[in-house]
């Protein structure tokens, strides 16, 4: 108890002076604390409370001073941090006015005289309704004069005839047999005869328009539902008198199967 009431209230000085003689060779067990120039066990025995209490009077003092200056440090980083971040900015409300577009209205640029000899269609004539066989419509009224084109469809079994542009008349048609095909091209008018007879097949070819020498040609008929011709294009008799007093020799006849014209900018007639 003395040994350590001596190492832990006193100097390792006041020790040696109380005790007399050297440190080292003070032994309360054998009388000697030195053996060959080393401490023995009972010198390091003394010593240790003395360091441990010098050790740990160093360990609290910067204890003391080291947890200060880490929470100051911390302190001074996060309001570092805080100046260096830029405030976040609330963006103002744009009021988005909306605009109103104009319509785009296409313009159909309408030649007087094609230079490469086709037509431009200008009307065409509103048919309401079914086109049934016989059935045709016409009206020239208001319609300035001009070339007449006559246009064919075999698929869809109609004739138009225009005239400076403007469909005057449309009907539904007959046309050849498929072992007597009507043909399919432009051909120009080349005969009129109001009562033509056939010496091919001894049959009457009223207002009759030849286009082929072979015969084929465009006359009146009986339109009706599951007749055919022998390569000719048959009209409504009513429709052949009217067509041949506007047709004059050398208008073109256009004969197509399917192939449609573009009139998706054309005004239909009131």
């Amino acid at each position: 108890m003395n040994r350590v009431k001596y190492a832990s209230k006193k100097t390792l000085r006041a020790y040696k002076e109380e005790k007399g003689g050297s440190l080292f060779n003070v032994s309360p067990r054998h009388g000697a604390g030195r053996h060959n120039g080393f401490l023995t066990g009972s010198a390091y025995w003394r010593l240790g409370p003395f360091a441990l209490r010098v050790c740990g009077m160093k360990i609290a003092m910067g204890i003391k001073l080291g947890v200060p200056l880490l929470i100051a440090f911390g302190v001074w980083r996060v309001a570092a941090l805080h100046a260096d971040t830029p405030a976040a900015v609330t963006p103002k409300p744009v009021r988005i006015h909306p605009v109103a577009k104009k319509p785009v209205v296409a313009k159909v640029a309408i030649p007087a005289k094609p230079a490469d000899g086709s037509f431009v269609v200008k009307r065409v004539l509103p048919i309401t309704g079914p086109f049934r066989h016989g059935d045709y419509v016409w009206d020239d009224k208001g319609v300035p004069a001009g070339p007449i084109i006559i246009t064919v469809d075999l698929a869809a079994q109609t004739l138009s005839v225009f005239r400076d542009g403007y469909e005057i008349g449309a009907a539904v048609i007959l046309y050849g047999a498929d072992n007597m095909m009507t043909p399919l091209g432009t051909f120009p008018i080349t005969q009129k005869d109001a009562n033509h007879w056939s010496n091919l097949y001894d049959a009457p070819m009223p207002y009759m328009l030849r286009l082929t020498s072979d015969g084929v040609a465009i006359h009146g008929s009986d339109v009706e539902l599951g007749s055919a011709t022998h390569g000719c294009i048959g009209v409504p008799n009513k429709f052949a008198a009217l067509l041949f007093g506007q047709a004059k020799l050398g208008d073109r006849v256009i004969i197509t199967r399917g192939k449609m014209m573009d009139v998706s900018g054309v005004k239909p007639a009131a």
